[in-house]
C-alpha cells in the first residue's frame, strides 16, 4: 500500500513510517513545515516528501500526526474519498479550546470540574485573591509553551505566575481557564474511532509529564508512559463511549484520548481531550500492535471491521531519550544534529522508536579499527523512545531500562529513571473503585 505520513514537527510518525516500510509498504514521510531545520529528520531511513499535497494524491492512505496544521485540507481529502487517519477541524477545537472541550463533555453527559474562562490577567488575579485558593491554569487555544499549563500549589504562587505572564506579554488578550484543583490519581484512556464507531479496544495509560524524577521540573509534554490495551475498561465506559454520537457527527477518524483525575470518592473528572495520536503514545502502540497497522488504519478510515489489532493486557513502558536542551530547544541545530547513538543491536532496534533521528556518518569500530561509517544519529533534541513489555509494570520497566542502558550518545543523552514507579501507590487507589482492573505493579 502507498502510505504518506504527515506531521508538523517530528514527534512520533517517523517511527510508524520506518515500521510500515519494513512491513513492505511504499512509504513517504513528510514534515509539512519542510525547511533546512526539519530536512534531516528521517534522512536515509525513509523517503522524505518535500510536497505533502502532491504526495497525498499519490497515497492510498494518509496518516496525520498532530492537529495544528492544514486540518481543513485533510478534511477536504477525506470528503473526496481519500483514506485519511487523523483529527478533524471540529475535534481539534475540542482539544485546543478548553471551554469548548468542557462543553462537549457536558453535552455528552460527563460531569466536569468547575472552571472559569478569562481573557485578561487582572481579572484572573482578582478572582484568585477573592477565593484565596489554588487553581489549575490552562491556556485555551493553540499553545506550544508547556509552562503555560500550571498547577498551583497555593493561591499566592498562582498570583505570581499570572503577574509574571502579564509582565512578559504571554498570550495577551487570549483566553485561558482557571479550573478547580482536584486531588487524586491521574489516569487516561484512548481508542481508535472511525465511520463504524469505536474499535472496541481501549488504551489505558499513565503519563509522566515533568522533566525530572519525582515529578519535578518543567512540563515537557511527556517523558514517559505506561500503557496497556484492554477489551473492557470502566473509564472508557464513563468518558469515551458517551462521546460516540458527537464523534460520528464530526466525521472524526483517528485516535481520541481523555485524561482524568480520579478523586478520593472514585469520581473521574475529565481534564482534557487529545484528538490526535499522542507522543510517545503512538510509539508505545507500535510495541502493542498485533497486526499490520497500515491495513488497520486503512480499514478504520473506510469504516471496515477489523480483527484484534493489539496485544491485549500486555503492559508497555516507554521512556523518552532526549538531548540538551530539551524541552526548551534553544540549542542550535548544529549542537543536536548528527550525535551518534551507539549500542543499537538487531535485538535493540525492535524496541527503539526514532522520533528525531536519521542515518548519518559517525566513528565506530570496523575491521581495521575506528572508521567513519553509517550509523543512527540524532536529527533534533527529542531523539527517540525506548520501550519494554511485560505482564506487570515492574517487568515492563525492567525490560525498558535494560534496553536504555545498552545505548549511549556522547552529547549528554538523558531520560527519567522513575517511569512507572508511581503506579505502585496509584493502582490500589484506582482499583478500589473498579478502574485498571487486572493491571499489576
Amino acid at each position: 500500500m502507498r502510505v504518506l505520513f504527515c506531521e508538523k514537527t517530528a514527534d512520533g510518525l517517523l517511527d510508524l513510517a520506518v515500521r510500515a516500510k519494513a512491513l513492505g509498504h511504499d512509504v513517504k514521510y513528510s514534515l509539512v513545515t519542510y525547511d533546512q531545520h526539519t530536512a534531516p529528520v528521517g534522512r536515509g531511513l525513509v523517503e522524505r516528501s518535500s510536497d505533502w499535497r502532491r504526495d497525498a494524491r499519490w497515497a492510498d492512505l494518509v496518516v496525520v500526526g498532530g492537529n495544528d496544521y492544514a486540518q481543513r485540507e485533510y478534511d477536504a481529502l477525506r470528503k473526496e474519498g481519500k483514506a485519511v487517519v487523523g483529527s478533524c477541524v471540529e475535534c481539534e477545537c475540542w482539544e485546543s479550546d478548553r471551554s469548548l472541550g468542557m462543553a462537549v463533555f457536558r453535552q455528552a453527559g460527563i460531569p466536569v470540574p468547575p472552571f472559569r474562562a478569562f481573557s485578561d490577567y487582572d481579572s484572573a488575579i482578582s478572582y484568585v485573591k477573592k477565593h484565596d485558593r489554588p487553581f489549575v491554569s490552562k491556556p485555551s487555544g493553540r499553545c506550544d509553551d508547556k509552562a503555560m499549563s500550571y498547577v498551583a500549589k497555593s493561591p499566592e504562587d498562582l498570583v505570581y505566575m499570572l503577574e509574571r505572564w502579564k509582565r512578559a506579554g504571554k498570550r495577551k488578550g487570549e483566553e485561558f481557564i482557571l479550573q478547580e484543583k482536584i486531588s487524586g490519581v491521574e489516569f487516561a484512556v484512548g481508542a481508535w474511532f472511525g465511520p463504524a464507531g469505536f474499535v472496541p479496544e481501549w488504551e489505558e495509560n499513565f503519563e509522566h509529564k515533568k522533566l525530572f524524577p519525582g515529578n519535578l521540573g518543567p512540563n515537557t509534554g511527556e517523558m514517559g508512559t505506561v500503557s496497556r490495551w484492554v477489551s473492557k475498561s470502566k473509564l472508557a465506559d464513563e468518558v469515551l463511549k458517551p462521546l460516540e454520537r458527537l464523534l460520528k457527527r464530526t466525521e472524526f477518524v483517528g485516535c481520541i484520548d481523555v485524561s482524568v483525575i480520579v478523586d478520593e470518592d472514585g469520581t473521574p473528572w475529565p481534564l482534557e481531550f487529545t484528538t490526535r495520536g499522542g507522543w510517545p503514545a503512538l510509539n508505545l502502540e507500535c510495541a502493542a500492535f498485533s497486526c499490520d497497522f497500515v491495513k488497520f488504519f486503512h480499514d478504520l478510515a473506510l469504516g471496515k471491521d477489523h480483527d484484534k489489532a493489539h496485544k491485549l493486557d500486555e503492559i508497555v513502558v516507554g521512556i523518552v531519550l532526549a538531548l540538551p536542551d530539551f524541552p526548551y530547544s534553544h540549542a542550535t541545530r548544529k549542537e543536536v544534529i548528527g550525535v551518534p547513538m551507539y549500542g543499537v543491536t538487531p535485538q535493540i532496534i525492535a524496541h527503539l522508536h526514532p522520533a528525531q533521528m536519521m542515518l548519518g556518518d559517525a566513528p565506530q569500530q570496523g575491521k581495521g579499527g575506528i572508521e567513519t561509517a553509517p550509523l543512527l544519529v540524532s536529527a533534533g533534541d527529542y531523539v527517540a523512545i525506548m520501550t519494554g513489555g511485560g505482564d506487570t509494570v515492574r517487568a515492563a520497566r525492567r525490560q525498558a531500562y535494560a534496553h536504555v542502558k545498552q545505548v549511549s550518545m556522547p552529547s549528554g543523552m538523558f531520560y527519567r529513571i522513575d517511569v512507572g514507579n508511581r503506579l505502585k501507590k496509584d493502582l490500589p487507589e484506582l482499583q478500589r473503585y473498579g478502574y485498571a482492573l487486572g493491571l499489576t505493579y
